[in-house]
C-alpha cells in the first residue's frame, strides 16, 4: 500500500496491535470481540450480511442475546480452513504464508482483524505484507471469474477491514466450491470503501456506549432476535398504534397475493415444461422441475436469474 494510499484512507502511522492467538469460536476468541467489530461482523454492520442484522448485532454485543451458535456451515468452514490454506501454500511457493493472530487497530481498538494467514517478507517475520482468506461455498452462486475481484459482497467487506487494520494491500481469497473446485480471488485495498466502513463502524460502537438500538429491518435475525427476548408470558393485551397495525395487516395481504402469483406463475411454467426437466429462455436456465415417484414434486428456480 502507498503512503499516498494510507494518507487518504487516514491510516495510522503505528502497526496494528496484537490481542492475542486465539481458536475462532472459543470464549477467548469471542471475548476479544465483544467490545469491538471483527471482520465477520462488519457486513452486519453495514446492512450487507445474509446471516446477521445491525439489529441482532447490536443485542449481541450488549450481551442481550447469545452468541451466535455454531451452524453446520460454520463448522465445516472452519474444518477445511487448513486444507484450503495448505493448497494456497503448495501454489505459491514463492510466497511464505503463515499463522495469523488476532489483531486491533492501533487507534481504533474496537476495529479487530483475525485474518486466516498472513503472507510474510520471510520465514519467522511477524509482519505480513498480504494476508489470505479462505472460504467454502456450496456452489459458485456470487462468486465471478478466478483471478478477479468478484467475491459475495460481504467477503469483500471482511477483506477490506483485514487490510485497514494490517495497513497491508493485498488479499488473497482462496475458495472451496462444493468440496472440490479450488478458486482464488484478489482484493485489492480500497481507501475510500474503509473510510466509509469506519464510519459505519465508529457510528455502530457509538450506538453500543449509547444504548441506541437500531431500527427494525425485514432481516430474518432480526426477527429471531425479537422472538428471542421476552421470557414466559403474561396473560394481558398491549395497545399498538393504528399505524403499526395496518402495516402488519397490509403485509399479511401482499404476502397472501404474491403467494397466489407465485403459485399461478409456477403453474404456467410447468404446464409448459410437461415431462421435461428444465424450463429455459435464450438458452438460460429459468427454473428445474423436480420428480418424486415419478410426479412433479417442486419447481425450482435458477441461482442466478437473466431478465435481459
Amino acid at each position: 500500500m502507498t503512503d499516498t494510499a494510507l494518507a487518504g484512507a487516514s491510516a495510522p502511522a503505528a502497526g496494528p496491535t496484537v490481542l492475542g492467538w486465539f481458536e475462532p469460536g472459543t470464549p477467548d476468541w469471542h471475548a476479544a470481540r465483544t467490545n469491538g467489530i471483527g471482520g465477520s461482523e462488519i457486513a452486519a454492520v453495514m446492512g450487507i450480511s445474509p446471516y446477521e442484522s445491525r439489529f441482532s448485532l447490536w443485542h449481541r454485543k450488549q450481551g442481550l442475546i447469545a452468541p451466535v451458535v455454531e451452524s453446520e456451515e460454520m463448522f465445516w468452514g472452519k474444518v477445511h480452513e487448513p486444507a484450503i490454506c495448505e493448497r494456497f501454500a503448495q501454489l505459491h511457493p514463492e510466497l511464505f504464508v503463515s499463522m495469523a493472530p488476532t489483531y486491533a487497530a492501533a487507534d481504533r481498538p474496537w476495529q479487530i482483524a483475525n485474518p486466516d494467514r498472513l503472507i510474510v517478507p520471510a520465514p519467522g517475520a511477524d509482519h505480513p505484507v498480504e494476508i489470505v482468506e479462505a472460504k467454502t461455498a456450496r456452489d459458485d452462486h456470487g462468486w465471478g471469474k478466478a483471478g478477479t475481484d468478484d467475491i459475495p459482497v460481504h467477503y469483500r467487506a471482511q477483506c477490506l477491514w483485514y487490510l485497514d487494520v494490517l495497513q497491508v494491500s493485498r488479499c488473497h481469497v482462496a475458495v472451496l466450491i462444493a468440496g472440490s473446485e479450488y478458486r482464488e480471488y484478489v482484493i485489492d485495498y480500497s481507501p475510500h470503501e474503509a473510510q466509509t466502513m469506519r464510519k459505519y463502524g465508529a457510528d455502530f460502537m457509538r450506538t453500543i456506549r449509547q444504548h441506541e438500538r437500531p431500527d427494525i429491518d425485514g432481516h430474518a435475525a432480526t426477527l429471531q432476535t425479537i422472538k428471542s427476548l421476552p421470557e414466559g408470558q403474561d396473560d394481558i393485551d398491549i395497545e399498538v398504534t393504528q399505524a403499526d397495525r395496518d402495516r402488519y395487516f397490509a403485509a399479511l395481504d401482499a404476502a397472501k397475493a404474491a403467494d397466489a402469483e407465485k403459485r399461478a406463475a409456477a403453474g404456467v411454467l410447468l404446464d409448459q415444461i410437461g415431462t421435461g426437466r428444465r424450463a429455459v429462455h435464450d438458452r438460460k436456465t429459468v427454473a428445474t422441475r423436480t420428480v418424486r415417484d415419478g410426479r412433479t414434486h417442486s419447481l425450482q428456480p435458477a441461482r442466478t436469474r437473466s431478465t435481459s
